[in-house]
């Protein structure tokens, strides 16, 4: 069980980013938890975390060891606790995250742990919103399209999102390819646009990437919902900017078609957020993990 006691120490004091924090939650002294991150680091042949007066932040190593051991560890202690005729019960988790990507992706991904025990409450909103409410303890972890700028959360780069601009194949056959090389922005500017909201968030952060303006293009439809914006655009209402993880089958069908092509593709990094401490809590610990797990198998969406 030595290997076992050094571990735990090591995930706790990466999910609470404090030897301090650490030593609490085993009911150890800080010297005891310092003393097996030391004997782990000195079996690894490398620090797993840079100290400073803040407290720790986990080297690269670190956080692959997290990824590691985490769902495991956290399975074998739950095991070892419970016996074999008890109940799992990992407790509940209140998360938030934009309606697509939990989705498609997020709550299909967490669903087996539903089977051993964790609830999950989700809410659903736009990032601003969601993370406001991880900020006064109404949520424990947040999807989150944008970076927090607020010092009392913790964010995580979770997966990058690929953007493309995509419209049905009779409108992209309107479009000519020499004057959509000369003149991207003339050359598009005949196009309605389907919009996720009146300020173009998603399409006038793509038209300022690639073309360095901001759109011309009328708006025919807008509406909060990138999957009936994507409804929209088959159906023939426009074109518009959209995640690949939500275009793809319809390229694959060929309802939509990508009308242009970067040099580099669009991305925007989501990441998983939470308050200062939030790993500490073990149902909020568990998702992190599971959700980064899989996102190492998704790509770019």
């Amino acid at each position: 069980m030595r290997d076992l006691d050094l571990l735990s120490a090591f995930l706790e004091i990466h999910r609470g980013g404090s030897i301090t924090a650490a030593a609490s939650r085993l009911g150890l002294t800080q010297p005891a938890v310092s003393g097996r991150l030391a004997r782990l680091e000195e079996q690894l042949g490398g620090p797993l975390f840079v100290r400073s007066r803040q407290g720790v932040s986990p080297t690269a190593r670190g956080d692959e060891l997290a990824r590691r051991v985490g769902v495991p560890l956290d399975q074998l202690r739950h095991a070892l606790a419970s016996g074999p005729d008890h109940a799992a019960d990992l407790g509940s988790l209140d998360i938030g995250g934009a309606a697509e990507l939990m989705t498609a992706r997020v709550l299909p991904a967490l669903a087996p742990l539903t089977g051993r025990g964790l609830r999950l409450r989700v809410t659903l909103g736009l990032a601003e919103d969601l993370l406001s409410a991880l900020v006064n303890a109404r949520l424990d972890l947040v999807v989150s399209a944008v970076r927090p700028d607020v010092r009392n959360l913790v964010a995580t780069p979770f997966v990058d999102e690929e953007f493309l601009l995509v419209g049905p194949p009779a409108l992209a056959r309107t479009v000519d390819a020499a004057r959509l090389a000369e003149e991207p922005v003339k050359a598009l500017a005949h196009l309605s646009l389907v919009a996720y909201g009146e300020e173009l968030p998603i399409i006038r952060r793509y038209w300022r990437s690639e073309f360095g303006r901001r759109p011309l293009n009328a708006v025919s439809v807008v509406v909060p919902d990138l999957r009936a914006v994507l409804a929209s655009v088959i159906a023939g209402a426009g074109v518009s900017v959209l995640p690949r993880y939500l275009a793809d089958p319809a390229l694959t069908t060929g309802s939509v078609e990508v009308l242009h092509q970067p040099e580099a593709a669009p991305l925007n990094t989501l990441y998983l957020a939470t308050r200062p401490g939030g790993l500490a809590n073990p149902a909020v610990a568990l998702v992190h993990d599971r959700l980064r797990e899989r996102a190492r198998t998704w790509g770019p969406l």
